[in-house]
């Protein structure tokens, strides 16, 4: 059961295993630059306007056939949506350990899971394509990257086969190695990293023993400082990392940082009401009804 913790946020598990390397010049690829449409798409998704997300993301992919980091977004858009309606990114979630634990009750929504599904088959199909004529395609490698985290993450939290989310996570290990042996300042990644070492870090001290001698090294310390490097600096996941390290605040008791970041959520996304939702539940406020009617 405890695995699953290990792909609690996975969909971007140690992209920054080659973190010290020497940087490169960012290329002009829509993974690692700001490109307008992409940005305007994952502004929509923080605010819970899924529908009209994944319309700007395949609006965009729809003019990029051959870019894998469309079907991408694609696919994050649907997990993102069933993260959101299972309850996930929420204190109600961290906090409660049989949830935190052991995942979502029941089992995920069929018709967004296939939608996730199909779109990660595209992305994959496209990235392979583009590794055949360059193996060092960058894109392709972070398309790759987020495909197999993305996919360990719904295997484990969302439907519960748990050797294959396994397999899933090792692919996008092998993935990020090579990426970022040529791009170590892809710092999106380190909300992924920073959280894997937080979730680790949280588990008895058993438990830890025995993932150490299996290669999975976990600090709750040095995850909060890694999720607070994608907070200063990450870009289309900049707001995620703040929820994530907002959530782990909470658990650590440091209420100043949780109140912190959920502020910033509320000020810069007043559109959604989960942010001022976890801002109140951090400042110990009781939530308006109106707000409690919106949540999952």
């Amino acid at each position: 059961m405890r695995r699953r913790i290990l792909i609690l946020l996975a969909p971007f598990f140690l992209h920054v295993a080659a973190a010290n390397a020497r940087p490169e010049a960012d290329s002009a690829t829509p993974a690692f630059t700001n490109v307008p449409e992409l940005t305007a798409a994952f502004r929509l998704l923080y605010i819970q306007k899924y529908a009209e997300a994944r319309a700007g993301f395949e609006a965009w992919e729809s003019q990029h056939e051959d870019d894998p980091f469309g079907p991408a977004t694609v696919a994050a858009s649907y997990l993102f949506e069933e993260f959101h309606h299972q309850g996930v990114l929420t204190s109600d979630f961290f906090l409660n350990e049989k949830r935190f634990l052991h995942g979502i009750e029941g089992e995920p929504d069929p018709q967004r899971m296939k939608g996730f599904d199909d779109a990660i088959r595209s992305a994959k199909k496209l990235a392979a394509q583009r590794l055949e004529k360059n193996p060092g395609d960058p894109e392709a490698l972070y398309a790759l990257t987020l495909c197999g985290g993305m996919e360990s993450n719904s295997n484990m939290i969302l439907r519960k086969h748990n050797l294959d989310a396994l397999k899933r996570l090792r692919e996008a290990n092998n993935h990020a190695k090579t990426l970022l042996a040529q791009r170590p300042n892809t710092y999106d990644a380190y909300v992924a990293l920073g959280s894997a070492n937080y979730i680790i870090g949280s588990l008895n001290p058993g438990f830890r023993a025995m993932l150490w001698f299996g290669g999975f090294h976990g600090d709750k310390r040095l995850g909060m400082d890694q999720m607070s490097k994608c907070v200063e600096s990450g870009r289309y996941l900049k707001p995620f990392a703040k929820i994530m390290l907002g959530l782990a605040a909470r658990r650590e008791k440091q209420n100043v940082l949780a109140q912190k970041l959920f502020h910033e959520l509320s000020q810069e996304f007043p559109e959604s009401s989960q942010y001022a939702v976890e801002y109140a539940k951090a400042m110990g406020r009781p939530v308006p009804a109106q707000m409690r009617s919106k949540d999952p």
